[in-house]
């Protein structure tokens, strides 16, 4: 179903009627199923931000064992395992154990990169990169921390959540927000980054003198429809809970993924990112890069993000007189950049599919020696910028501090990323303007 933060209805079509008729919380429900809510929002939110969604269920998700904890892996949210690097980082493509060597399942497959703040006091970021080889039998998972945006890099993601299935490829994004059980098939090796952020929902970023249009439209924005499955699995199902940054598993009898019928507008959705409208400069100069944000986690601070995530999609580039790759910068905020496919016009070179950049809180950065050389002499005609290439960034309001896993364990940091800078020479001559 399309549409952002719509309110929606949805019913498996193997029961029509599924669906209360005029409430929510019926004495007897339709083909005696539960009546269960999750809230995304506190009751008393605005109506503008309030979040829920009434699920009919062939038995409530209350009935399991207790949970007990388990296995974290390389999940983890203590920032300070590591000590502070303030340098600029790159990382090489993660790597994907093959399945003979290693099964790896999308939660056993969780590495924490890099992130900021604390779950329980419900205010922060992490950054994870998911590399797997085997489909979830038998399990799901849910986080109770905060919400997942979720980048497929290789493989495309078949996910089933109690309000539906999302086929999820590169190319392509998908938000499973916080409580919301799901589980994860793959198709072969697969990789891709995800962004969570506690203590806020991801939102459209208001688009100001744009106008009513443009940046990532609500219409593009996919919800999955209703189904349902009444599968008895004898004890043997796994709950996977993320709770207050710990994995913690419990079992029951039945398949979670039995939500006949549904109604509300907290769901999980997909978007597909050829769809972005995107805007740029027709004259001179560099619009700041946050024209190019398809998605925003506000803050409580107006204008400031706990998150933003942003794209640099193929489009045309013709300003006049300009440096047209990214300007050299320094930073209030927190830069990680992934790529999805193709090559990034400003480092061509080393900065590749599956690995990643952070730029960190005032770090400088910008085109290797190279892009400068190359686009200080380019002719400036129309040209199309980033044909066959998708690179995103992750920009958060956090300074980040980077893990243990990403700084040693993973084995993907390029220890010489900052040489890319080091061919810059001096142009200055004061007998030229």
């Amino acid at each position: 179903m399309p549409g952002f933060g719509n309110e929606c209805v949805s019913e498996d079509p193997r029961c029509p009627g599924a669906l209360p008729e005029g409430q929510n919380n019926p004495q007897v429900c339709p083909y005696g199923l539960y009546a269960e809510q999750l809230s995304g929002s506190a009751f008393t939110c605005p109506r503008s931000t309030n979040k829920r969604s009434w699920l009919y269920r062939i038995l409530p998700s209350v009935c399991h064992k207790p949970f007990k904890p388990m296995d974290q892996g390389h999940l983890t949210h203590n920032w300070d395992e590591a000590d502070a690097e303030p340098n600029q980082l790159r990382w090489k493509p993660f790597g994907i154990p093959r399945a003979s060597e290693k099964k790896l399942d999308f939660v056993s497959g969780l590495h924490t990169l890099c992130g900021a703040g604390e779950p329980k006091s419900r205010n922060g970021i992490a950054i994870h990169i998911f590399t797997c080889n085997t489909s979830m039998i038998n399990r799901c998972f849910y986080n109770s921390d905060g919400d997942f945006l979720i980048v497929p890099q290789q493989g495309k993601l078949l996910i089933t959540t109690e309000f539906g299935k999302l086929l999820v490829e590169p190319n392509e994004i998908c938000v499973i927000q916080q409580g919301m059980r799901f589980s994860v098939e793959v198709f072969g090796e697969t990789r891709g980054y995800i962004l969570e952020v506690f203590g806020a929902h991801f939102e459209l970023p208001d688009l100001g003198p744009i106008g009513a249009n443009g940046l990532a439209n609500p219409r593009d924005f996919l919800v999955p429809v209703a189904w349902y499955e009444d599968r008895q699995v004898a004890g043997d199902y796994t709950v996977i809970s993320k709770y207050q940054g710990k994995l913690f598993s419990a079992q029951q009898d039945f398949s979670p993924f039995n939500v006949v019928a549904w109604h509300g507008n907290y769901t999980p959705y997909k978007y597909n990112l050829d769809n972005f409208m995107v805007i740029n400069s027709v004259a001179f100069d560099h619009a700041d890069p946050s024209i190019f944000t398809v998605l925003t986690a506000k803050s409580t601070r107006p204008g400031v993000a706990l998150a933003d995530f942003v794209i640099f999609p193929p489009r045309w580039g013709v300003a006049n007189n300009t440096f047209r790759p990214p300007y050299y910068h320094r930073n209030c905020m927190s830069e990680f950049m992934g790529l999805i496919k193709g090559h990034y016009e400003a480092k061509e070179e080393g900065f590749q599919p599956g690995g990643g950049s952070l730029h960190s809180m005032m770090t400088p950065h910008g085109p290797d020696a190279e892009c400068f050389e190359k686009a200080s002499k380019a002719r400036l005609e129309p040209e199309r910028v980033a044909e066959g290439t998708m690179a995103f960034m992750f920009e958060s309001s956090f300074s980040m501090a980077v893990t243990t896993w990403g700084l040693k364990t993973s084995n993907c940091l390029d220890r010489t990323y900052y040489k890319c800078w080091e061919p810059l020479k001096s142009h200055f001559n004061p007998s030229c303007k």
